[in-house]
């Protein structure tokens, strides 16, 4: 039996993947294999996205649940991962906003990316230019050279021109080959995804400061 992916069991790899992330940073910051492990995590986060912009029924709400979600969290990050940037909703955010431009204006995709990835550095979002860069090729995902042969670019170009960020980021480049074995099926709704991020931060924040 071929093995099958539905979208609820990305989102499951992606939160599973995330808390390795986050569990390395807090617990284990010389254990180099967590950080690996999570730099899966947020091309899968990104794959959603685009799936969620595609379909979904309501876009102001969409937009509003990810920037309300990104303000509540935004404590949370600072003080359980020591985080210098806003969080990942925001990027995220930024990035259904950047989708939704794209599919109402086409012929100005190009410059919508642009002015989204400058976006992302000027106002210090988690994963900049480079998250949005990811969301964008993401929304293209396609099984053939083309596609393939931009996703390594970008990756090897980062870890040659940016060593710092682009070597600890390679492993992701790996993550859209999970994308090939799904079906496209939604599987269950699941309501605690998006809670999940503040949620999972303040456990790891709990559970430090206990110790």
């Amino acid at each position: 039996m071929q093995l099958q992916l539905n979208n609820f069991h990305i989102k499951l790899l992606a939160a599973i993947f995330m808390v390795i992330d986050h569990v390395g940073v807090v617990f284990f910051p010389n254990v180099l294999a967590f950080r690996v492990v999570g730099r899966l995590s947020f091309p899968l986060f990104a794959w959603l996205l685009t799936q969620g912009e595609q379909h979904t029924r309501n876009i102001e709400r969409y937009l509003i649940r990810l920037l309300l979600l990104g303000i509540v969290s935004q404590p949370l990050y600072v003080v359980a991962l020591q985080g210098e940037f806003l969080n990942i909703l925001f990027t995220l955010m930024l990035g259904v906003a950047m989708l939704r431009l794209c599919r109402r204006y086409p012929e100005q995709r190009y410059w919508i990316w642009a002015a989204s990835m400058m976006a992302a550095e000027l106002l210090k979002f988690e994963y900049g230019a480079y998250g949005l860069a990811i969301v964008g090729l993401l929304s293209q995902f396609r099984s053939n050279y083309y596609w393939w042969g931009i996703w390594l670019g970008l990756h090897l170009f980062l870890a040659i021109a940016s060593s710092n960020f682009g070597l600890f980021q390679l492993p992701a480049v790996v993550t859209p080959l999970l994308l090939l074995i799904t079906n496209q099926q939604k599987g269950p709704t699941v309501r605690w995804f998006y809670t999940f991020y503040p949620t999972h931060l303040l456990l790891i924040w709990a559970i430090a400061r206990s110790q």
